[in-house]
């Protein structure tokens, strides 16, 4: 019988809906492309994905992830894994594949119902370009695509913790308190920041530098993630 052990949530991978919770119970859960042949635990669609990606085993109460000598790779946080080399997941782990058209969040803990994950750039082109963005922190500015816009202060302070993490969950007290170090600490020691607030910064950091310029997902009642393969500094 299955336990609670962990899951994977689906931030973004066809065929399956934004916020689909995977149980990690059995002792070995197989991740790859549906094929004639073979179907795996957690069947993908994407050519990029190879029929046997990667699989998760469950090792001394530790969930421990292994690629399976995948032709475009797992990357963890970022960080492209060695095949057949045992990595053991954290919480928040942020798991990418196929050029980051499909993207996996890991979580020892569960929720009652669906993760809600708003389905951000999902429609994103197979190759990702090479976006002419520069961020020249000291001056407090973005060069996009030639144009240089200067960033406001929470604007900079957003964008600065989300990108020191980029490829990671950044957890929603985290940019709180880097982003309003001026507001006093609420009743659980987290800052004194409405979430409109944070969702209009989100949004017009969106608008004025472009949905494409920094890719912010958002999980739900978690924090946010910056997709980042491009930024240069």
């Amino acid at each position: 019988m299955e336990e609670d052990f962990a899951c994977l949530y689906i931030i973004r991978g066809e065929p399956y809906q934004p916020g689909t919770c995977i149980n990690l119970g059995e002792f070995e859960t197989l991740v790859g492309r549906v094929s004639n042949q073979l179907t795996p635990d957690l069947a993908f669609t994407n050519a990029f994905i190879s029929r046997q990606h990667f699989v998760i085993r469950k090792e001394q109460d530790k969930a421990v992830l292994y690629d399976l000598g995948s032709r475009h790779g797992t990357e963890i946080n970022g960080v492209r894994l060695t095949p057949h080399t045992p990595y053991p997941l954290n919480n928040f782990d942020i798991i990418r594949l196929a050029k980051g058209m499909t993207v996996l969040h890991f979580s020892y803990m569960f929720a009652d119902q669906t993760l809600e994950i708003e389905p951000l750039s999902i429609t994103r082109q197979l190759e990702v370009p090479e976006l002419p963005l520069t961020i020249h922190w000291e001056k407090r500015e973005c060069v996009v695509e030639g144009k240089r816009i200067p960033m406001s202060e929470k604007e900079y302070l957003l964008i600065r913790v989300l990108h020191e993490k980029a490829n990671q969950l950044v957890t929603i007290e985290e940019i709180k308190s880097n982003v309003w170090p001026e507001r006093s600490p609420g009743v659980e020691g987290v800052s004194d920041v409405s979430f409109d607030e944070l969702n209009a910064l989100i949004y017009r950091v969106r608008k004025k530098y472009g949905k494409e310029t920094f890719l912010i997902s958002a999980v739900r009642g978690s924090g946010y993630v910056l997709e980042s393969e491009l930024i240069s500094s």
